[in-house]
């Protein structure tokens, strides 16, 4: 696609298709595009139409039936997405492939940027902004809103609560200094009373802030062997509690997904419906899909026009995504998947807005 060469007065009948295909999701006829440059010389309907049929040939617009207007190809809107942002594009030139383009900072509407932070109203933990950040971009795109958690940092111990919900069971709440929450029940072999509870809390909490939580189950391990004598009841119920998954941290991708009845209703072909929600069910192909697609040691978004291959399933979708940081680890990746009849520009400016909000959001400052 970088190679192709598209004069300007092709280049300017190509967006007038796209733009007009992306309003109405109908195909163009060469009458439509005519009116459109009704007042500009040498763009007559008998040109646009020798244009349109040059581009066809070129692989940018495809006609679905024989009397009907033309429609652009995958290849089209890539093309339309790097015209967009030619600028970042000469800056990086040669890099990613063919289908990944690299977008600038730019701004989003007043409007549009409040209504963003009103969605994300509330939300004080890394969990809870990923969850609502699929929420937020599933409405914004009318399309899937993915968000996946990253799995590389280390966790970092904040605070552990325990709260006895019966004999033999008590709930543990982790908090990381990266704001995730993280919940689990766990089965003791003895029961272990609120205040012996209290006691173990306290203890990790003021011996281990500021500690990774691999490290600490092994600390508190060895300081049972080395102080069992002068803190054996303590040491014990604190060994167990991690023995049994208090410390165990998220070793498993969290995916939150957001948005399936848009495809639904988005999708004619069942067949390739029926794919398609296979393919998103299965969520570890979209852990896959982020993970190829946007690289979480980079900053910019990444605009992904046709996903068949990767899946066939994901066909005529386009992916549009963003590392989410929180200082300098990376937080996550969120993105929106949708049709490539999409309002590019807002979209990718909504994305990136959104994975900057996680440095606000979670009370981290920036570099």
């Amino acid at each position: 696609m970088t190679e192709m060469r598209v004069s300007p007065r092709e280049r300017l009948v190509l967006t007038a298709i796209i733009e007009s295909y992306i309003t109405t999701g109908e195909p163009v006829a060469s009458q439509t595009v005519a009116q459109t440059f009704a007042n500009r010389e040498g763009l007559s309907s008998a040109t646009i139409r020798n244009v349109m049929a040059s581009l066809a040939e070129a692989g940018l617009l495809e006609q679905p039936h024989t009397s009907a207007g033309r429609v652009p190809t995958a290849a089209a809107f890539r093309y339309y997405v790097e015209q967009m942002m030619q600028p970042a594009r000469a800056a990086l030139s040669g890099q990613g492939d063919v289908n990944s383009i690299v977008v600038p900072i730019n701004l989003l509407s007043e409007q549009r940027r409040e209504q963003i932070e009103d969605s994300f109203s509330g939300v004080s933990s890394t969990n809870e902004y990923l969850e609502r950040t699929a929420k937020v971009l599933a409405l914004l795109s009318s399309g899937l809103g993915v968000a996946l958690a990253s799995t590389t940092g280390t966790q970092i111990l904040e605070h552990i609560h325990f709260s006895r919900l019966g004999s033999c069971r008590v709930l543990a709440v982790l908090v990381t200094q990266a704001g995730a929450v993280q919940d689990r029940v766990l089965a003791l072999d003895h029961d272990v009373p609120h205040l012996e509870l209290d006691t173990a809390a306290r203890y990790l909490n003021e011996n281990f802030r500021g500690w990774p939580v691999e490290r600490i189950r092994t600390e508190v391990a060895r300081r049972l062997e080395m102080e069992r004598a002068a803190y054996h009841e303590l040491l014990s119920s604190v060994e167990e509690l991690c023995r049994k998954g208090a410390l165990a941290g998220e070793e498993a991708a969290t995916l939150f997904v957001d948005g399936m009845a848009n495809l639904i209703g988005a999708e004619v072909d069942h067949e390739r419906l029926r794919q398609m929600l296979a393919a998103v069910e299965a969520k570890q192909r979209l852990i896959e899909l982020l993970t190829a697609y946007v690289d979480g040691r980079q900053q910019e978004v990444r605009v992904v026009v046709g996903l068949e291959a990767a899946s066939p399933a994901f066909q005529d979708l386009v992916l549009i995504g963003s590392p989410a940081r929180l200082g300098k680890s990376n937080l996550g990746t969120v993105a929106l998947i949708a049709p490539t009849r999409i309002q590019y520009q807002e979209m990718i400016h909504a994305v990136r807005y959104i994975a900057q909000l996680s440095e606000r959001i979670l009370n981290v400052p920036t570099d």
